[in-house]
């Protein structure tokens, strides 16, 4: 064995360690969270996570006595929402910079690009004063309106469309398809994985809205879950930390699916852009 193999070997083995460790910092609070939503709130409070009993009372309480499954259905109904509006609008304002020539075009883009730099948070009082305006307050529709389309979707679905070659444009055109037509027929299924992976992004990204959502409902009945689960903790079920627990470990079952039927569609998608 020769010395840049040695070294290589212990290269490789402190790199595995650190991994080894980052994983355990980044995994370790789920997994405590999780070990705790199977103990009584008695345990928890007096600090005997290891030695209790485990029990399922706790995801009980939270399904029989709650609203989470209220909660779930508003997430699950404004994120389903915003996942197709984000599809639909985003692939035609990409499709509509990448294949119709008009003036300006490129200067939109950037415009369009330049809404990136802005933290949402600088929008959220022009953006309350508005829906508050039109009367949308406490309502579905003030948390799907808002976010009908994003920069980050027409900026990534617009580098994937550039992809498709252009004699596939102009034999469209000499078939006489309609700009329509070849988005629907050809656009569309060309970019499919860039589809799914936007489509899981702006899912998630709905789904663990907080901010706005607590700035804009009102009511336990239009509350999503990152919100619902704040409510939860109120004068009565304040110190029932083991049904809080509970509660959080149900909402974070689909945001697991979701990465885990998503995850070939996230890598193949971030790959997309750099492979021609």
């Amino acid at each position: 064995m020769n010395q840049a193999t040695t070294k290589r070997r212990i290269g490789n083995f402190f790199k595995y360690v650190a991994l080894i460790i980052l994983a355990f910092i980044v995994i370790f609070p789920f997994v405590l969270g999780l070990w705790t939503s199977f103990l009584p709130s008695m345990d928890i409070a007096k600090g005997s996570l290891w030695g209790g009993h485990l029990t399922l009372h706790n995801y009980v309480t939270a399904f029989t006595q709650t609203k989470i499954l209220r909660y779930l259905l508003n997430s699950l109904v404004i994120s389903t929402l915003v996942m197709f509006a984000h599809l639909f609008f985003c692939s035609l304002g990409a499709y509509a910079f990448v294949f119709l020539d008009f003036k300006y075009r490129n200067l939109l883009f950037y415009i369009v690009l330049g809404t990136m730099m802005l933290p949402f948070e600088a929008e959220v009082i022009p953006n309350f004063t508005t829906v508050k305006m039109l009367g949308l307050l406490n309502h579905y529709s003030v948390m799907v309106i808002p976010f009908l389309t994003s920069a980050f979707g027409i900026f990534m679905l617009r580098q994937t469309f550039k992809q498709i070659p252009k004699d596939l444009k102009e034999a469209a055109d000499v078939d006489g398809l309609s700009h329509w037509q070849f988005y629907w027929q050809v656009t569309l299924p060309y970019s499919k994985i860039s589809l799914f992976t936007l489509a899981a992004y702006s899912f998630l990204g709905s789904w663990n809205q907080y901010l706005w959502p607590m700035l804009t409902t009102f009511s336990d009945h239009l509350r999503p879950v990152q919100d619902g689960l704040r409510q939860l903790q109120s004068e009565e079920t304040f110190n029932d930390w083991g049904m809080v627990q509970a509660s959080a470990a149900i909402v974070v079952i689909p945001t697991l699916i979701v990465l885990f039927f998503g995850q070939h569609y996230f890598k193949s998608g971030l790959n997309e852009g750099s492979v021609k």
